[in-house]
This record gives structure tokens, C-alpha cells and sequence, in this order.
């Protein structure tokens, strides 16, 4: 596959015991076990578990859960080997508030995330480790981001106390002790530490979900490592999912030379047989899982999901841009997922799957809000107490999740796990704007691409914090996840489109805009498989097969070219979908202006020409 993602120079034993899914391991790596020993002497665990990834490990820890009250079983005829367990009330999200990135430099943070300085944070974390896995158990929980014998993937190795955690982590990346072989011949790795916080004492009964009220989800880039502390929820407790895989990797990217990216990756072919592959950044609520799991309504098309979240992408010895999904399962916000809004997501859920903070129905199956209406009668809520659907609550908590493995999803293609990944031919941005932002819209190069990523916003809904229809700028859907300075990540950006421009092969960059409304409030372009009308322009820009309209925004389709046979929409309404307003469009270069002048003297050169130039063509 040529270079990729640069190979780990100690990465020598990367193709060691590749033929079976977890090995024997006689004596644990040097450097990992002194890790973990010099935690336990700080956390005194009462025992110490390797794990090693494998069905039966995975088996003991549900019937300890489930012993403990942390999981419930499902009704095996609905759900088959499917589990719900109900999270401490206030243990619920992500908690970015208290999320930091502990670089060395203050200014390395950047103005997006929260910073402290690593050893003042260490010895604040340290004095709260202190015999916090008292009466505990430590596992050990060695783990690959990216197929274990891919030159673009990356390793890890998380302790943690929770046993929620490890079988969550079973679903979500891949948990084997080749990793802990391949590390014993020099494979760098990332440092994990997780734990709930929450010590026992000899004799105390434990709780359901145990974690503490203070809270820390803290990154050290310079070490590459994190520890968090006192959350046994998602994206705090999963260390592989945003921390590692986004936070981390995304410095490690930068150091190394390639992008790691909160972007789904599908691939698409054309009636005549030919594929398209192609990575999607949409911020929270933006149908991005929609996209991933597209059912299209064009004749002849076809979706296949080769991941819904994250991707890892690198340019080639050949000057190609590749990716691969450095996960292995879906960790997904199940309200508003349903069989008419992703029936593919629906039976992916089949069985197999741990439901956190959904509501259970009579007969002992799943339920959330958006999933069917009317509401079934009897539900127990996600606290574990019968609903009351005149109290307004919801039976489901808003952020109520599914974590189930990748290899269940029906649109998932054949070889997802390439150790090579895929050429990416396009790559697309998209927010939430109710107008301003046309349908789709190509760039003109790539920098002007890194420039439409960078001003990607949403407007609230009635579900997140702030006011109703309040804009917020998420760059590149990536405002949580960067682990460095905003401005330097653009630059990033900027710098890989000067490699792609040397070999000669770059990609096409778009935007999409799904969520125009109409005077009354209700969105006009039809979405989900008709999104495949969109896409299907894409494909004839990256054959050129098809004009555009030069506007002050980016490149967009004459209407002609969009194929609406039997959609729900007529040509002057797609027009306006398409139509740029000089005003608005004026007011939003105005605004992104003020959000990136942010970043400061970091604000890289190319971003502003981009801005000058809008500001040209709309005076023009």
C-alpha cells in the first residue's frame, strides 16, 4: 500500500500471530507491565485481570454484570444475548467541561480546549488514584485502532475497573492479546488509564454503576497518553473512541504526517458497477449514521458502510489519499433511530448489542423515543422505574446509546477491514442551517475545501443546550475532538493538500446542506435515500460529466443535473435549494470571519485568502 499513515518505526512485530484471534501469553511486555504495576501500586486493586478479547472472557464478564445488577438480560427471543444497563443519573455524556488537553504548552491547546498543566494535572489526578480501585478489580485491556496488521493502525492498552467498559470495549475496537505480542517486539503504544473512582471497602456491597462526582477525561500528547478518572460512560470511559482515536491520534497525525478525522466512510457504486469512496464530517445531528447506512432511492445505486464515525486517512506512495475505519463496532445515540429513519442501523440492533439508559418495554425489548408512536404502554424508564408518559419525561434518556459490533451492520462491505483502506475520491462537510447554505456545493480546490470545513456550523435544535436555531461553528465536525490548537489543524490540512497536489490525485471536496426549511418551519429537501440525488452530482463532478454555477459561496450544480424523478420535490423548489442569497451569504462570511479571527496570528494564510476571496465575489 505504499507509505500510508508512516509506519511505527518500532512496529517490527506487527505481523506476529496474525493467523488466530488471541494468543497465549506467557510473560506480558516490559514497558507494559511496569506501567500497569506502577498504577496498582497507586490504585491497590485487589486483583489483576489480563484480558484477552476472547468470547469466553467477554461471557464471564456479562455474568458478573449481570450478578452485580449493572446489566439486565433483554427477552432472548426479541434480543437474543442482548443486555440494558441504566447509568448513575448523573453519569450520562461526554462531559467536556471536563475534558482537557494537558500539552506542554498552553498555546498548543489552543482556544477550544480545556488546558492545565501536565504536572499540575498529574499530581491532581494522582492524589485522586490513591487506593481508587480499593476492593476492585484491574483489567487489562490490550487493544489495535485500525486492522491489527494494517501499516495505518495504531495500538493501545487501557486499565480500567469497570467491567462495563471492557465488554463495551470487546464491541467497539479490537481487544487481543496479539497487540501485547507485537508491543513484546517494539510497537510503540498509547497509554490508557480509566477508572471509576469509586474504592470499596472490605464488606461494602457495590453498586449497579458505580463512578464518582468529580470527573476528569485528561490528555497528555506529548506522552500519548490519558487518563480519566470517575466516569464509566461513552466517550469518558471508552478510551479508544474520541480520546484515543480522535484527541491523541489526531497530534499523532499531525507529528506524523496524516489526518485522523470524526468522519464516516462509505463506499458508493454506480448502476454501471463503478465505486466511489467517500468520508462525510457532519456535526452532532446532521445525518451522518443516515448517510453511513443510506438506503438509496435511485435505481441501480448502492451504500456500503465501511464505518459511521471516525476515519484515519493518508496519502499513498502513489499520491492517493486512503482511509480506514480505525474501529470495530457502532457506539450510536439510539432516540430518533428508527426503522423509517435508518432501518439498517434497526437491524443491525437484531441482537448481540449492550443498550445503555433506553427504556424496556412489558415483554422485555428495547423502546426510545422516535423508535415507534404511539409510546407502548408499561414501559420502565432508563432510571429503572415505571413511566409516566403525563409527566413529560422522556422514557429514554436523550443520549441513550447502542454498542454493537461493525459485523452486524447489513450495508457493511465484504472487506471493511482492509488492512490497505480505500482511495477516498471525495470528501464532504455538512452542518445544519435552516437557510444561507445551498443544497450541495462543490469547492474550487482544495484549499477553498479546507475553508468550507472550517466554517462548518449547526444551528441548535430543541434537544442541545442554547437557544433554538443558535448557530455554532464546529470545524471540520471536529471542535471537541482536536487535540491541539484549531489554527495549527488547519494548517494540517493546508499541508496535506500540498502533498496531494505533488502526486496529482486529489480529491473532490463538497458541502451539503439537508436541513433548508420553508416558511413553516418543515425541511424541504426530502433526505435520507433521496441523498443519493446529491451524491449521484457528486460522482458526475468527479467524472466531469457536468457544469456548475460559479457562486460567492462555492461551486453549484445547475438544476438540470440534479435527478428528482419521482421525489418529493419540483424543479423551482430545488432551484432555491441550490440558490445562493447575496445578504445572507454576506452576514455568514461576516460571521465566520469573527469566528476564525479566534485563532489569532494561527489563523493560517490560506484560510484568510479564502475569506478575501468570498468577500471579492460578493462585491462583484
Amino acid at each position: 500500500m505504499g507509505n500510508t499513515i508512516p509506519p511505527d518505526p518500532k512496529a517490527t512485530a506487527m505481523t506476529l500471530l496474525m493467523d488466530t484471534p488471541t494468543t497465549a501469553l506467557t510473560t506480558p511486555p516490559a514497558d507494559v507491565s511496569e506501567w500497569v504495576n506502577s498504577w496498582a501500586e497507586i490504585l491497590t486493586p485487589t486483583d489483576i485481570v489480563w484480558c484477552d478479547g476472547s468470547a469466553r472472557e467477554r461471557n464471564e464478564l456479562i455474568e458478573l454484570m449481570q450478578s452485580t445488577g449493572t446489566i439486565e438480560a433483554l427477552n432472548p427471543d426479541l434480543r437474543p444475548y442482548s443486555f440494558v444497563a441504566r447509568s448513575e443519573p448523573t453519569d450520562v455524556a461526554r462531559v467536556e467541561s471536563r475534558t482537557f488537553v494537558c500539552s506542554e504548552s498552553e498555546d498548543d491547546a489552543g482556544p477550544t480546549n480545556n488546558w492545565m498543566a501536565p504536572d499540575d494535572m498529574r499530581a491532581e489526578l494522582l492524589e485522586l488514584s490513591q487506593g481508587a480501585m480499593a476492593g476492585r478489580t484491574m483489567y487489562v485491556v490490550p487493544f489495535s485502532m485500525g486492522p491489527i496488521d494494517s501499516p495505518m493502525a495504531r495500538y493501545g492498552v487501557q486499565i480500567t475497573d469497570s467491567p462495563y467498559v471492557v465488554v463495551s470495549l470487546h464491541l467497539m475496537v479490537r481487544v487481543s492479546n496479539r497487540i501485547l505480542n507485537a508491543i513484546s517486539g517494539g510497537a510503540n503504544w498509547v497509554k490508557c488509564f480509566h477508572t471509576v473512582g469509586a474504592p470499596l471497602a472490605e464488606g461494602e456491597k457495590d453498586v449497579a454503576w458505580p463512578c464518582n462526582d468529580t470527573k476528569y477525561i485528561s490528555h497528555f500528547p506529548e506522552s500519548r497518553e490519558i487518563w480519566s478518572f470517575g466516569s464509566a460512560y461513552g466517550g469518558n470511559a471508552l478510551l479508544p473512541k474520541k480520546a484515543f482515536a480522535l484527541r491523541i491520534a489526531s497530534v499523532m497525525a499531525r507529528d506524523e504526517g496524516w489526518l485522523a478525522e470524526h468522519m464516516l466512510l462509505v463506499r458508493i457504486t454506480s448502476p454501471e458497477g463503478k465505486r466511489y469512496h467517500m468520508v462525510a464530517a457532519f456535526p452532532s445531528a446532521c445525518g451522518k449514521t443516515n448517510f453511513a447506512m443510506m438506503q438509496p432511492s435511485l435505481p441501480g445505486w448502492t451504500v456500503e458502510t465501511l464505518g459511521d464515525d471516525i476515519s484515519w486517512l493518508a496519502v499513498d506512495d502513489s499520491g492517493n489519499l486512503r482511509a480506514i475505519n480505525p474501529e470495530a463496532g457502532f457506539f450510536g445515540v439510539a432516540p430518533g433511530t428508527s426503522t423509517s429513519t435508518n432501518p439498517v442501523a434497526m437491524d443491525t440492533l437484531w441482537g448481540n448489542t449492550i443498550f445503555t439508559n433506553v427504556a424496556v418495554t412489558e415483554d422485555g425489548d428495547v423502546w426510545w423515543e422516535g423508535m415507534s408512536k404511539p409510546a407502548p404502554t408499561g414501559l420502565t424508564n432508563w432510571r429503572g422505574e415505571a413511566h409516566n408518559p403525563e409527566s413529560g419525561d422522556p422514557a429514554a434518556h436523550p443520549n441513550a446509546r447502542f454498542t454493537v459490533g461493525i459485523e452486524q451492520c447489513p450495508s457493511l462491505a465484504e472487506d471493511w477491514d482492509n488492512p490497505e483502506g480505500v482511495v477516498i475520491d471525495a470528501i464532504i462537510f455538512g452542518g445544519r442551517r435552516s437557510d444561507t447554505v445551498p443544497l450541495v456545493m462543490e469547492a474550487r480546490d482544495w484549499d477553498h475545501g479546507v475553508y468550507l470545513g472550517a466554517t462548518v456550523a449547526s444551528e441548535k435544535t430543541a434537544a442541545a443546550e442554547g437557544t433554538v436555531g443558535e448557530l455554532r461553528r464546529d470545524p471540520f465536525a471536529m471542535l471537541p475532538f482536536a487535540g491541539y490548537h484549531m489554527g495549527d489543524y488547519m494548517a494540517h490540512w493546508l499541508s496535506i493538500g500540498e502533498t496531494l497536489r505533488a502526486g496529482g490525485k486529489m480529491p473532490r471536496i463538497f458541502q451539503v446542506n439537508w436541513f433548508q426549511k420553508d416558511d413553516n418551519g418543515r425541511f424541504i429537501w426530502p433526505g435520507f435515500g433521496d441523498n443519493i440525488r446529491v451524491v449521484e452530482w457528486m460522482v458526475k463532478r468527479i467524472e466531469g460529466h457536468v457544469g456548475v454555477n460559479d457562486t460567492a459561496l462555492g461551486l453549484t450544480p445547475h438544476t438540470a443535473d440534479i435527478d428528482i424523478d419521482a421525489a418529493d420535490i419540483d424543479e423551482d423548489t430545488l432551484a432555491g435549494l441550490l440558490s445562493v442569497n447575496p445578504a445572507k451569504a454576506s452576514a455568514d462570511v461576516d460571521a465566520s470571519s469573527e469566528f476564525l479571527e479566534s485563532f489569532g496570528s494561527k489563523l493560517p494564510e490560506g484560510i484568510r485568502r479564502q475569506l478575501d476571496h468570498a468577500r471579492a465575489k460578493l462585491q462583484a
